[in-house]
């Protein structure tokens, strides 16, 4: 049975002079440190892979926003061209035709209602 003052295992620790130091002895016996660094370095190596992969997908999306942006953009540019042709034409023709679209508009509603209060019965 280990010692209370001391781990068991190829790392050991004791109590020191400082009560904030710890010391460790490395038992060269018991401890197979080359297998577990070769764990550790198999373990990194395959850590460095996943944060490669998340490295290109992070590049990948953000290409694929920046051209969503200028895909938006030009959009937006587009839609306020043509509503400024269709305010001008507006404009030009007058008022008349804005009532016209308006009743057309109320006319349809309506159809759409007396068509949805005949299909209940």
């Amino acid at each position: 049975m280990a010692h209370p003052m001391y781990g068991s295992g190829p790392l050991r620790s004791r109590n020191a002079a400082n009560s904030d130091e710890i010391q460790l002895r490395i038992d060269p016996v018991h401890g197979d440190l080359d297998e577990e660094i070769d764990g550790l370095h198999s373990r990194v190596r395959m850590l460095k892979g996943v944060a490669q992969e998340i490295n290109s997908e992070a590049k990948f999306q953000n290409d694929f926003l920046h051209e969503l942006q200028m895909t938006l953009a030009k959009a937006q540019a587009g839609v306020k061209n043509n509503m400024r042709r269709l305010n001008k034409s507006i404009i030009q023709q007058g008022s008349n035709h804005v009532l016209h679209v308006v009743l057309f508009a109320l006319f349809c509603f309506f159809v759409v209602y007396l068509l949805s209060k005949f299909s209940r019965r």
